[in-house]
Order: structure tokens, then C-alpha cells, then sequence
């Protein structure tokens, strides 16, 4: 089909970006679930709600393809919706070649709905030839399951007419139950017809810690007039004292457990006559691929697609490779399975960590909110204009300057609720990202042979939306120098008495109006002789100048462009080509980078951030005629200082507060503006982010005002501390420092360059 051709068949502009939105929306849910169904996975055995979960995804995402016409999607999560049903209903076990191939879907989604999203014609498709190995994969691998010789529920105290309504699924859930030892039990309940939905979800959320609940079917039993009883078939292997407690005061009766011998039989005499409501029902319901009764659904979405992933080949590797699992918000990459390299015949998938679609999801109550600032607003406007009728009407002025002063007040506050809103609707958890990078590690472990695991802290802190999409590329450059750079091969590990396993954290916290996240590592740490001695190699400093340069600035060196202390070039790092691109990225994002590392224990790279870009609170000042504005979130402190209680160390002017020396930095001396020194005592700013701090010595402070940061364009865009320009409200354009560029600029700029020349 020609280019002309398919844009002719393509839907419109809105119909395509709500494809791409909720296409992206469920790729991400079919990632983490994916991740998920590898940590819960024991042996053979997986979590069925997990599973289940998987598969509704995977079958989403074939419906959604198909309406749109997305032909080569529709395939892949078809044969990966068959494969799933035959892992869930047991005809096929979950081992680690499966999982790799499971793992390997989600990455070559994200690649189609990038193509979607660049409108590339499906025969021009990068993509196409990967998705139809990755089916034909995924589909022809036999079933490894035995024939049962005889039917362990037949053993069980279960009226037929029962099993005649349970799905063939539910049926399947009762025999893994059965063949692990587990016990089973029919919980009998019974709920007000008002509010027995809420009264059942509440019941099987205090039973699900205790096991499994299987099916959920109305019971025929006689109830009270204004009541509806039911049944609820559930597996535990706690005792059944503790299943009794769980479901209090539901009634819980045992129905079968299959003893240590292997054989099955009750436990229970009681036969109860439990019948369902309709035969007919349990016939039309006993289809494979239902999926009632297994557990909500995760709705948790902060997962996407990886760097890159492996599309292995068919051969399955044993299950028994994987690594033990983590507990709590731990993702670990499996060790020994990936320290082995790929296996013949992959294929290497290429994939962003930049989610295609810019849409975040929105509480419909957040939305309220706004729409009821808005129509306040419009109030304020209304009277606002009857303000200004009685003012040309002749009305007196003194009176009606109080009114329009509370009418101007009452804006201000509805505006600041409205900032308020609009910022909160922009905010989306970091775990989007850092479910993207636990992919990343999994699959890089395996290509270099290293035996590492990541351990995630903070998911749920959020930032600003368009600040968590920028924040991708320098944390997956971090993360890869550690996987590449820091960790030790297993033996050299061992040989220092570490664990084998490495261990790499990701973590976030909120600290007031700034976000810091952190990869720490616990390998070899950075060597700073090593960093001196490669500077002089280089001749970015001469030897002198290297010794001289305190510890800080000699790290500082590592985010040099070109600066590398590889001393081979591999296929991850070692070409100088990262840590500078994580100090520019977040440079641009008014963030800093302050490391820590110790040789032979790890490193550790703080990034502090601000919440949000958009509108800020901002000090204005004045320079050498020059007016300037200053986010206020990085403002410490403003003081009053006699130009006589300066000093100078090592030619930098400094100040000392409450016993502590804080470098001082004149603005317009930093800016370029030739002015003479104003008489009197200094204006100083004191700034500071992470732990830097640093003085800026201002002539006057104009005041306080909200502010929305405009960009300068490409022109001015590498102008260095200043981080846009904004509108005071005068018709007065100013710009706006950049604080972290100003720090990093006064207090390690200078002395770099200084030993450099």
C-alpha cells in the first residue's frame, strides 16, 4: 500500500491519539503485570490473579489493534492471548524460555505504537518481520501436560450440579489446588440486596491473603426476603482455623484436601446440596477462555516499554535458572539466567524509554474541582465588571478602590487554587519510569554476563509529567555505567567477600518543593587518582593543575564530554559518551547532580529536581539596572552584608553565615554587565540545592510574584544560568536564572577552568 493510500485509510487525528493513549495505557499494564507474574512465579506455579491479569491485557490490546486495522499487533497479542491461555488453564508450564518470550512482547508493542504514532505504512514497518517471528514463537511450542489418569476433583465433596456451572478454568484452579495440598473450602455467605457487590468484594479481599478464591456462584439455599446468599469456592493451605478467621462471620466448610500420599479424598461429611441457579448457565460459561471469578484485575499503571528486549529462541531454558524471588518493592533481574548470554537465533528489538503518547490519566473528581474554580472565576469576572460599571458611573472613588482591592484579593486566591489544580492533574508517579528501567536491567544483565538485581524505593513519588520523560534518558545512562562500569564479574566479587549478585538501587523522595532520585550501586566505587591520572592523559589539566584540584572537582571531571576511564570500549560504555548527557539533560531540567563514591564500596548519584516546571513562585531582583527573577523554591535565605565582613580564599569571594563559608557570586559581574560596586551594605541571595549552597550578591529585591517560565529559544537555549524569560504582568520581559547552572558554574566551573588553564 502506498504512503497516499494508507493516510487516506487512517482514522482521524483524534480517533489515532486516543488509539495511541489507551494502546500505551495497556502496554504498560501488560509490562508490570509481566514483571510481576516473574516475581510471584514459584517453580511451575504462578499467581493465577497475575496471570489472569496478563491475559485480559494481552486480549485488550488485540481488540483495540484490530478495530484500528493494526494488523501485525493483532497477530502478536493474539498468539501471545493463546499462549497465556494455555499457561493459566495449566497445558503449558511457565519456565524461563517461556517468560522470555512472554518479556519479550511488550518492548515490540512499544515499537508498533511508535510507528502508529510516526504514521508509518505497515509495509515500511520496521517492526513487521520481528512481530511475526515473535507469533510463530509464541505458538509452536507443544503442550508438555499429562493426561491426568483420573480426576482428582472427583474425590471431592462437590455437588455435580456445581461442577456442571463452573468454567472449565475454575475447574483447573480446583485441581492445582488439589495437586499442591492444598485444602479447599466453600464459604457460605450472606449479604443485604442492597449492598451485597461491596459486601462480596469485601469478603474476598480478607480471603485472598489467606489463598485463592476460585469461583464466586449464587447459592440456592433458602435466604431472608431482603438477602442473597452465596457460595465461594476458595483453596489455602493455612490451616483451617485460620481460613475460619479470615472468612468470619461467613461460614466456611471443608470440602477436600489431597493428603501427603498423593491421594484425595473429604475431609468434610457434610454433602451439602448446593445447587445453582441455572444449568443452562454453567453450559453457556464453560468456555476456556473465561475469566470470572479470578481475582480484580490489577489496575496499577505505571509500567512501560523497556530499552530494548530479546525475542529468544523456541528452545525453553529450565526453570530451575531462576533466581530466588525478592520481597517488597524489590525487582530483581534473575541472576543466573541472565549472566548466560542470548541464546542463538534472537532478535534484537529497539525500543525508547519515552512513552509515544503525552496523555495523563485524570481523576474525574480533580476535573470537578477545576470546573468549580472556572465558574468561580467567572463570578469574580461578573463582579469584577460591576467594579468598573460604578467607577465610569461616577460612583466615589475611595469606596469603590476597598471593593475592587477585595475583589482583586478574592482572584488572587481562586487563581493560586486553580495553579494549584492544574499542577496536581500534571503530576504522575516515577514509577512509570523506573518499571521501564527494571526491564532494562533484566535484559542487559544477560548481554554482559553480569549477575545484578534492582532494587526500586519511591515508585510512587511524582513529578511533573514532561520532567519524568526527560528524567529517562540520564537514569538509564546511570544505570548502565553501573551495571557496565561498578559492578564486579561474580568471581572478582567474590574475591572482595561481596555477594555474587549486585545490587543496584533506584530511589526517590519528596524534600519540600524538590524530588531527589538516586542510583546507588555497591560495586567498586570510583577510583579518583584513576580520574586525576586520565584527565593528564587527555590533557584536560596538566599534572599540577590535577593534583591540586580538590576531591569534588576531581570527580567533577567524569562530566567532561569525552572524559572516560574505561579502559576498553564495550558495547554498553567506554566511548565518553553518557555521564556528561546526564549532567546537560538535567541541567535543562533546573536539577543537579551531586556524586558520592568510595573505592571498593559503591557510588551513589543524588539528582535534585524541582516538582514541576510550569508556574513557580519567583524573587525578582535587580543587578546593574538589570531585572532578574530567581525560582523561590531554591531561595534559602536573604541577609544584609557589609562589604568589609568579606573575604577572599583562593581568589573567590565568600561570606560566613552562622560559622559556615558560603562562596559569593556578584550577579552582574557572573552576567557580564560592567557596573561599579553600589556603596553600602549587599543584597545577598543565598540559593542552594542538594548541598550546595551559594551567594548571590543582588542591588536591590523588587518582590515576590508568581511567574510562568517561557523558553528562549534555540538561539539563547545554551546561555548558561539562565534557564528561560518570563512576563512580570508590565509588559516587561525578564529572564530567569537557571540556580542549578549558576552553582554548578561558580562552584565547579571556575576551578575546573582555572586548572585547565
Amino acid at each position: 500500500m502506498g504512503r497516499d493510500a494508507y493516510m487516506a485509510d487512517r482514522p482521524s487525528q483524534r480517533a489515532l491519539s486516543d488509539f495511541l493513549s489507551e494502546a500505551q495505557e495497556i502496554v504498560e499494564a501488560l509490562d508490570k503485570d509481566l514483571l510481576r507474574l516473574e516475581d510471584t512465579r514459584h517453580g511451575q506455579e504462578a499467581d493465577p490473579d497475575t496471570l489472569n491479569a496478563v491475559f485480559r491485557a494481552a486480549h485488550s490490546l488485540k481488540g483495540l489493534a484490530a478495530m484500528f486495522g493494526v494488523e501485525r499487533m493483532t497477530a502478536l497479542a493474539h498468539a501471545l492471548e493463546d499462549r497465556l491461555d494455555d499457561l493459566r488453564m495449566g497445558r503449558r508450564p511457565l519456565d524461563a524460555g517461556c517468560l522470555d518470550l512472554l518479556l519479550a512482547a511488550p518492548a515490540l508493542f512499544g515499537r508498533i505504537v511508535g510507528e502508529e504514532a510516526a504514521q508509518t505504512p505497515p509495509g515500511a514497518a520496521a517492526t513487521l518481520e520481528p512481530a511475526a517471528q515473535l507469533a510463530a514463537r509464541l505458538r509452536d511450542a507443544a503442550s508438555t501436560e499429562a493426561p491426568a489418569a483420573r480426576d482428582p476433583l472427583d474425590a471431592l465433596a462437590l455437588d455435580p450440579s456445581v461442577r456442571s456451572v463452573l468454567t472449565e478454568y475454575e475447574e483447573h484452579r480446583l485441581r492445582a489446588n488439589v495437586e499442591k495440598g492444598a485444602g479447599l473450602y466453600r464459604v457460605k455467605a450472606s449479604f443485604d440486596l442492597a449492598s451485597f457487590d461491596t459486601g462480596l468484594e469485601d469478603l474476598k479481599k480478607r480471603l485472598k491473603p489467606a489463598g485463592e478464591v476460585i469461583s464466586t456462584l449464587p447459592s440456592a439455599e433458602p435466604s431472608e426476603p431482603d438477602a442473597i446468599a452465596f457460595d465461594v469456592l476458595f483453596g489455602s493451605a493455612q490451616p483451617e482455623a485460620a481460613v475460619r478467621a479470615a472468612a468470619a462471620p461467613a461460614r466456611a466448610e471443608a470440602i477436600g484436601r489431597r493428603g501427603a500420599g498423593g491421594r484425595s479424598g473429604p475431609t468434610a461429611t457434610s454433602t451439602s446440596t448446593t445447587t445453582a441457579t441455572s444449568t443452562s448457565t454453567g453450559t453457556a460459561n464453560k468456555t476456556a477462555t473465561s475469566t470470572a471469578n479470578t481475582g480484580a484485575a490489577s489496575t496499577s499503571r505505571p509500567a512501560a516499554t523497556p530499552a530494548s528486549t530479546t525475542i529468544p529462541a523456541a528452545t525453553p531454558a529450565p526453570s530451575s535458572a531462576l533466581a530466588p524471588r525478592q520481597p517488597a518493592e524489590r525487582h530483581a533481574a534473575p541472576a543466573a539466567a541472565l549472566a548466560a548470554p542470548a541464546p542463538p537465533g534472537v532478535l534484537e528489538v529497539d525500543a525508547s524509554l519515552r512513552s509515544v503518547s503525552q496523555a495523563v490519566r485524570v481523576d474525574i473528581h480533580k476535573l470537578d474541582t477545576l470546573m468549580n474554580l472556572v465558574g468561580e472565576l467567572v463570578l469574580v469576572k461578573t463582579s469584577l465588571l460591576g467594579v468598573a460599571e460604578r467607577l465610569r458611573a461616577g460612583e466615589d472613588p475611595a469606596t469603590v478602590s476597598l471593593e475592587l482591592h477585595r475583589e482583586g484579593r478574592r482572584l488572587e486566591r481562586k487563581l493560586n487554587e486553580l495553579q494549584g489544580g492544574i499542577l496536581e492533574v500534571r503530576m504522575v508517579p516515577l514509577g512509570q519510569i523506573f518499571d521501564k528501567l527494571t526491564r532494562m536491567v533484566r535484559k542487559l544483565t544477560r548481554d554482559i554476563g553480569k549477575r545484578a538485581e534492582l532494587e526500586v524505593r519511591g515508585s510512587e513519588v511524582e513529578l511533573d509529567k514532561l520532567i519524568v520523560e526527560e528524567l529517562s534518558d540520564p537514569l538509564m545512562h546511570l544505570i548502565r555505567n553501573a551495571l557496565d562500569h561498578a559492578l564486579e564479574a561474580p568471581e572478582e566479587r567474590s574475591r572482595a567477600g561481596k555477594p555474587e549478585v549486585g545490587r543496584i538501587v533506584l530511589s526517590a523522595q519528596q524534600r519540600g518543593n524538590h524530588v531527589v532520585v538516586s542510583v546507588a550501586d555497591d560495586g567498586r566505587g570510583i577510583d579518583e587518582e584513576r580520574v586525576r591520572q586520565v584527565a593528564v592523559e587527555r590533557g584536560l589539566l596538566t599534572a599540577e593543575a590535577a593534583a591540586q584540584l580538590s576531591r569534588r572537582d576531581a570527580l567533577n571531571l567524569i562530566f567532561t564530554p569525552g572524559f572516560s576511564t574505561a579502559r576498553e570500549v564495550t558495547a554498553l560504555s567506554g566511548r565518553g559518551v553518557g555521564m556528561d548527557v546526564v549532567k546537560n539533560n538535567i541541567a535543562a531540567l533546573s536539577g543537579i547532580v551531586d556524586l558520592q563514591t568510595e573505592v571498593g564500596r559503591g557510588t551513589r548519584v543524588d539528582i535534585t529536581l524541582p516538582v514541576t516546571l510550569a508556574i513557580i513562585r519567583a524573587l525578582v531582583v535587580s543587578a546593574a539596572g538589570r531585572t532578574y527573577a530567581v525560582p523561590l523554591n531554591s531561595v534559602l535565605e536573604i541577609v544584609t552584608v557589609d562589604p568589609r565582613e568579606l573575604r577572599t580564599v583562593e581568589l573567590r569571594e565568600v561570606l560566613t553565615l552562622r560559622g559556615a563559608t558560603v562562596p559569593l557570586a556578584r550577579l552582574s559581574r557572573f552576567l557580564g554587565h560592567d557596573a561599579p560596586a553600589p556603596e553600602g551594605p549587599l543584597f545577598v541571595v543565598v540559593v542552594g540545592l542538594a548541598q550546595e549552597r551559594l551567594g548571590l550578591a543582588v542591588d536591590a529585591l523588587v518582590g515576590q510574584q508568581d511567574i510562568v517560565v517561557k523558553p528562549l529559544g534555540k538561539a539563547l537555549a545554551g546561555v548558561r544560568g539562565i534557564a528561560g524569560a518570563t512576563d512580570l504582568g508590565n509588559r516587561k520581559t525578564v529572564l530567569v536564572l537557571d540556580v542549578a547552572a549558576l552553582l554548578e558554574e561558580v562552584l565547579h566551573g571556575e576551578a575546573l577552568a582555572e586548572a585547565a588553564g
